[in-house]
Order: structure tokens, then C-alpha cells, then sequence
């Protein structure tokens, strides 16, 4: 049987996205089926205008230098591989809604979807996390 992981990224940091990005892409390589639901400031993360320019948080700058000098891919080279691992991703219809946002506002290979879609993936998931 294969294990699913389900993730919930509701929020838009690129702290958040590393977290979100670094345990989906070691789920999948272990083959975990993975799928992720981008609602409220988490789909900062798969825009196609914000994921590739997260901003450190104030007072972390040093940690770009660790990022760089342990050769963690960027938020872009992750969400190139989270695709190519055909991880589902879901963008909350209701957070675009109301955010005016469409889906060619967003990277390329996403699903557009409500909590339902979400929660089928997600009710025969073995591990739930959010960020």
C-alpha cells in the first residue's frame, strides 16, 4: 500500500515555503504520494510573480549564507522538483476568489480546488502536516 502524505501551506514566508517544499520533495523521493493544498497567504508560494522572490525574514539574514553555503536548492530549483515529482498541488479556489486571482496567475501543473478536493486527497493520507 502506498503511504500519502497531505500537506496544508496557509502561509506565504519563505521559511514557510522551505518547509513546505523540503518535506514534500523527501516524501516523494521515498515515494510518499504527496499532495499539498495552497490556501490564504500560502499561495504566495506557487504565484508565479512571488515564489521566486521570498524575502528573508528581518533579523534572519544570516541564514542566507547557511542556505548557500549547504547548497539548499532555491524555492524555485524546489518547486521545479516538486512538480517534476508530480506532487498534487491545489490551489484553494475560495483564497483565489476572493483574492481576485486566477490559475495563470500560478506556476504551471497545479489543480485548482476547493476544501473537498483537499479533503479527498488528504482522507486517506498516513501523515497531515501544516505550515
Amino acid at each position: 500500500m502506498t503511504k500519502r502524505l497531505a500537506i496544508i501551506a496557509s502561509n506565504g514566508g519563505l521559511f514557510d515555503a522551505y518547509k513546505v517544499f523540503n518535506i514534500a520533495t523527501a516524501a516523494a523521493a521515498t515515494d510518499i504520494e504527496v499532495g499539498i493544498f495552497f490556501t490564504f497567504e500560502g499561495l504566495n508560494l506557487i504565484h508565479k510573480q512571488a515564489y521566486g522572490n521570498l524575502e528573508m525574514p528581518k533579523g534572519k539574514e544570516h541564514f542566507a549564507e547557511g542556505f548557500k553555503n549547504a547548497n539548499v536548492p532555491s524555492i524555485p530549483e524546489l518547486v521545479d522538483m516538486v512538480v517534476e515529482m508530480d506532487v498534487k498541488i491545489i490551489a484553494c479556489q475560495m483564497t483565489m476568489d476572493v483574492m481576485s486571482l486566477k490559475k495563470e496567475d500560478f506556476i504551471d501543473g497545479i489543480d485548482v480546488g476547493g476544501a473537498v478536493a483537499f479533503l479527498d486527497f488528504a482522507n486517506d493520507a498516513n501523515i497531515t502536516l501544516t505550515f
